[in-house]
C-alpha cells in the first residue's frame, strides 16, 4: 500500500490520481473527508481505502505492515490564518506523529514543506540545510512548515529514507476548493470569464512595478513527477527545494490566462489587502541545484504551456484530475 495524505485536497488528490494513471493499484487516502466542498477530488477515485485524518495512527499500526510508502501531504494551507494553534495541531505535532511512525514501522516518508519558510527572501532560496533555522517566516502557515523542517533535521531516530519537499507556487486542476487560497490563474480564469478583466495586486515598493512582483510558479504534474522520482530512487534523503528555478511575473502569468482564452489582456491593479499586506512576498526564485543533483534531470513545464493546458483541458470544465 501507498498512503497519502491531504488526499482531498489539491495537491494530495491529484498526486492520488497521478498514480492510478500509472498503474498503482493499492492506495490509502487520508483526509478530513467531511468536506463536501473537496468531495468531488476523491470521490470516483478507486482506492484501497480511505481513512479520516483522526483515524489514520490508529488504521496505521493495524495495516502497518502492508504500507510501503508515506506520502505525507495534508496540512493547513492557509497563509491568511493567524490562530498559530491551528498549525501547531494540524501542520506540526500531526506530522511529529506520522514521522515517529514511520521511523517505528520502517516505512519510508515524503513530506510537504513550504517556500513559505523562506519569509521575504533575505536570505536567499537556498534549499541549505544549515540554512533553515535562520529563515524567517512571514506567517503562521510558514512558520509551521519551518519548525517542522527544523525538528526533522534535528531528530536522531528518522525514517530509512526521507524527504521534505518545499513547494513553491503550485497551480493546476483540482484547486478549485481552495477559495481565496486557490492560484492566481484560477482566479484569474473566474475573473475573465465573469467580467473580461483581471485585478492584480499593485506594487506597493518602489522597487516593483505594478504586477511585476515575480514567483516561482510550478505546475502540480512536475509536483508529482518529482514525489514519484523520490518514491523510486529513494535515495539522498533530505529537504529539497521543489519549483522550476525561474521567477515569472504576475503580469506574464495574466498575459497568459488572456492568451488560452483568446482574449485581449484587460487587467485593473488593486491595493494588497491590508491584512497581507507586510506578509506578502515580492519575489521567490528556487534554487534547484540540489534536486539535479540527486538525479531529477527532466524539464519542468514553462509557465505557458501549464497555463495553457490548466486553462484549456481543466478550467474550462472544472475536470477533475
Amino acid at each position: 500500500m501507498i498512503v497519502v495524505t491531504g488526499a482531498a485536497g489539491f495537491i494530495g488528490s491529484y498526486f492520488a490520481g497521478y498514480m492510478l494513471r500509472e498503474g498503482f493499484k493499492d492506495i490509502v487516502i487520508v483526509d478530513d473527508f467531511s468536506k463536501d466542498y473537496k468531495s468531488l477530488n476523491h470521490i470516483d477515485k478507486k482506492v484501497t481505502a480511505k481513512v479520516e485524518r483522526d483515524d489514520f495512527f490508529t488504521w496505521l499500526d493495524i495495516n502497518q505492515r502492508f504500507v510501503q510508502f508515506v506520502v505525507h501531504l495534508g496540512a493547513r494551507t492557509d497563509t491568511t490564518e493567524f490562530n498559530s494553534s491551528v498549525f501547531d495541531t494540524l501542520n506540526f505535532n500531526y506530522s511529529c506523529k506520522v514521522w515517529n511512525k514511520c521511523c517505528e514501522y520502517s516505512i519510508p516518508l515524503i513530506y510537504a514543506s513550504s517556500a513559505a519558510t523562506y519569509g521575504a527572501g533575505e536570505l536567499g532560496y537556498s534549499d541549505d540545510e544549515t540554512k533553515i533555522p535562520e529563515l524567517r517566516p512571514l506567517n503562521p502557515y510558514g512558520v509551521s512548515k519551518n519548525q517542522f523542517d527544523i525538528w526533522a533535521l534535528k531528530q536522531n531516530d528518522k525514517p530509512f529514507f526521507w524527504t521534505g519537499l518545499k513547494f513553491f507556487n503550485v497551480y493546476g486542476p483540482n484547486e478549485y476548493h481552495k477559495s481565496r487560497m486557490a492560484s492566481v490563474i484560477f482566479h484569474s480564469y473566474n475573473q475573465i470569464c465573469d467580467s473580461g478583466r483581471v485585478k492584480l495586486f499593485r506594487s506597493h515598493r518602489p522597487d516593483f512595478k505594478d504586477g511585476e512582483q515575480k514567483r516561482d510558479f510550478i505546475y502540480v504534474a512536475d509536483v508529482a513527477k518529482v514525489i514519484m522520482f523520490f518514491m523510486q530512487t529513494r535515495k539522498s534523503s533530505g529537504i529539497y527545494n521543489l519549483g522550476t528555478g525561474k521567477a515569472r511575473t504576475f503580469n506574464d502569468l495574466i498575459q497568459s490566462v488572456f492568451n488560452s482564452l483568446g482574449k485581449k489582456n484587460s487587467t485593473d491593479y488593486i491595493d494588497i489587502p491590508v491584512d497581507i499586506r507586510d506578509k506578502y512576498q515580492y519575489f521567490t526564485e528556487a534554487d534547484m541545484k540540489k534536486l539535479r543533483k540527486a538525479g531529477y534531470s527532466s524539464e519542468f513545464c514553462s509557465l505557458e504551456d501549464g497555463i495553457n493546458d490548466y486553462v484549456k483541458n481543466y478550467l474550462i470544465n472544472r475536470k477533475i484530475f
